[in-house]
């Protein structure tokens, strides 16, 4: 039996260690940027880590959302980061690139089949070397997140095939792989700016462009386009980013809170994500487009003729994080 004094010893000790352990979470607010809106799932994201955050830090830690690029462009946010301005940025995968070469390795062709296979990559060891490659840039990435597939709409004819594909102009990211992709299609890439994009598409001066259903939905890109299909020809990868800077001001426990819940955030991120992309197939054919499912047999061919980019591509890159993917791909690739 333990004696009075040594129960009071005891909670004397916890209580002790619960108030130091308290006094390493300081009162702080943390801005993040984001490029969407706030319908999309990116932005529901943003707002289960903001409550994971609060909860874990008991309200000390404030996470503000800023969407649509309210605190910048890409590349002005990014540049924030690394200054030590701002705390955090959850931007697609190519404006990274820009600073960390092979991040653009996500945005070659037909990489993945699968959300799963997706999953799988990014939470392996290859994504885990991409967010390795990011603290001497001057930032630190806590997890990643779903965009989604990218899938081609257009105003002439349903893409059914291959051959389907030829001779559009259609609307890029202005990206090296994702113009040479298109080419590779026998499509006629134009790599443009999102902003210019609806007016580009109502004044004909294009036939098509490429994104996830929600930005297609969530653009009301319908109105200019007729005809929806099934590409997948890309995954869209969000990159949850903090400050190196800020980061390096925080105590561990105050790391340990913003890490597990972009995790936890990014499962479930992910799952509204996909059960929203559902649905907008069915309110984008509600709003008058005509969805066209690709068969698999087709999206191969689409895959082999894009083949010698994905070759060239990979030349030009680090032989081990070259063969860090090759490895990763065939683990994944067995996953159904």
């Amino acid at each position: 039996m333990f004696k009075l004094s040594q129960v009071a010893a005891v909670a004397a000790a916890l209580l002790l260690g619960s108030a130091a352990n308290s006094q390493t979470i300081e009162e702080r607010t943390i801005r993040i940027g984001h490029p969407v809106n706030a319908d999309h799932p990116i932005s529901f994201g943003v707002k289960k880590f903001s409550d994971l955050v609060a909860a874990r830090s008991g309200g000390k830690l404030k996470v503000r959302e800023f969407p649509a690029l309210q605190l910048g462009n890409e590349m002005q946010q990014l540049s924030a980061l690394a200054g030590g301005v701002q705390e955090m940025f959850a931007p697609g995968t190519p404006p990274i690139a820009g600073m960390v070469k092979d991040f653009a390795l996500l945005d070659l062709p037909f990489l993945v089949d699968t959300p799963e296979q997706a999953d799988a990559l990014l939470d392996g060891p290859f994504g885990q070397a991409l967010l390795a490659k990011l603290p001497e840039k001057g930032l630190v990435g806590l997890a990643f997140w779903e965009n989604g597939f990218r899938h081609v709409t257009n105003s002439k004819r349903p893409i059914k095939r291959l051959e389907d594909l030829e001779g559009l102009k259609i609307r890029v990211q202005q990206n090296p792989v994702f113009i040479e992709t298109f080419k590779a299609l026998k499509t006629n890439p134009v790599p443009m700016s999102f902003a210019e994009l609806y007016g580009a598409l109502e004044s004909k001066a294009l036939d098509a462009q490429e994104n996830p259903y929600l930005i297609t939905r969530s653009a009301k890109l319908n109105e200019t386009q007729k005809y929806l299909s099934s590409t997948s020809h890309a995954y869209g990868v969000i990159a949850v980013l903090v400050s190196k800077k800020f980061w390096d001001k925080l105590s561990s426990d105050e790391q340990k809170i913003l890490r597990s819940a972009a995790i936890e955030a990014r499962d479930y991120e992910r799952q509204v994500s996909r059960a929203q992309a559902k649905r907008a197939v069915d309110e984008l054919t509600a709003g008058g487009m005509q969805f066209t499912p690709v068969p698999a047999a087709e999206l191969a061919r689409m895959r082999q003729a894009t083949q010698g980019v994905v070759d060239r591509v990979l030349q030009t890159y680090d032989p081990a994080m070259v063969q860090l993917l090759r490895t990763e791909l065939a683990r994944v690739k067995a996953l159904k």
